[in-house]
């Protein structure tokens, strides 16, 4: 019952206002606010401060530095097995599987496209029947997203849209929710074909960005934005960063039918960390 209230009232929520207001709420160097900000989100949140890179609160600048903080060297080895896919975020896997012909299982009950999730780019086919892991990222993870195996990048693609929650219960309970929130799609070109990680925007998740283009949002606009990097030559190797979130959100990874020979035993909910194995790669 909770769930389908908190979701119904959702869709009357002004989310990109509130986003907004977590934004610059998040971005207060006055250090009183910033180091309670740290204190009391960081503590409802279940940081582990061990694993930071930087141990205090002077080394932060706002409170969005503090959530988006690297970890110390060593903190997420990344698998280095040739074959190994990698998981690119910690978090929780939501959902991961076969792509049945263009459909992807959102949660029981609940389907949405290829084509919806990357706004209709003409590489959308490429993953027909392919491989999908989803990874649900709450506020007290490490919030940097990193590549699942080396790629080129090819082209982002910025689509305006809600934000719904992307917890769990909402997730259950509002249809197409990936394919509806906003969202930015890269596209790689790797050894064994196309790879698309896309970073979906969710309720207070401010701020997106990637490591070659910096803020994707906020600015926010009206209009799906492709921008095509196939010309920089850009290329980041596995367990190399590529972008981040502030606060929780979801990171997609999308692979085609021929670039997976086994997929790891995972169940909605089960743990990941940035770096451990996902699959075996062809």
């Amino acid at each position: 019952m909770f769930e389908k209230l908190f979701s119904g009232l959702q869709y009357l929520l002004p989310h990109h206002l509130l986003s907004g207001l977590v934004y610059r709420l998040m971005r207060i160097r006055f250090k009183p606010v910033k180091n309670t900000l740290i204190t009391v989100v960081g503590g409802i949140a279940g940081i582990d401060w061990d694993e930071a890179g930087r141990q205090t609160y002077a080394e932060y600048e706002h409170f969005n530095d503090f959530f988006t903080r690297e970890l110390k060297p060593g903190a997420r080895p990344v698998d280095a097995a040739p074959d190994a896919l990698v998981c690119p975020s910690d978090g929780r896997i939501s959902q991961c599987g076969r792509i049945t012909a263009d459909r992807i299982l959102q949660a029981k009950g609940h389907h949405y496209t290829t084509r919806e999730l990357l706004a209709h780019d003409p590489d959308t086919r490429r993953f027909t029947n392919g491989f999908f892991h989803t990874i649900y990222l709450s506020p007290r993870d490490y919030h940097r997203v990193h590549m699942p195996t080396d790629g080129r990048l090819l082209r982002m693609i910025h689509v305006p849209g809600r934000a719904f929650s992307v917890s769990p219960g909402t997730v259950r309970q509002v249809p197409n929710l990936f394919a509806r929130n906003e969202r930015v799609i890269c596209l790689f070109e790797t050894a064994h074909g196309a790879m698309a990680v896309v970073l979906v925007g969710a309720m207070l998740v401010s701020s997106i960005g990637t490591v070659w283009s910096g803020t994707v949002t906020p600015p926010r606009t009206r209009r799906v934005q492709v921008t095509d990097w196939s010309r920089r030559d850009i290329r980041l190797a596995k367990g190399e960063e590529m972008g981040r979130f502030n606060m929780g959100s979801t990171v997609i990874t999308l692979l085609p039918p021929d670039a997976i020979t086994t997929m790891d035993a995972f169940e909605p909910d089960d743990p990941v960390l940035m770096g451990q194995r996902l699959a075996r790669l062809k």
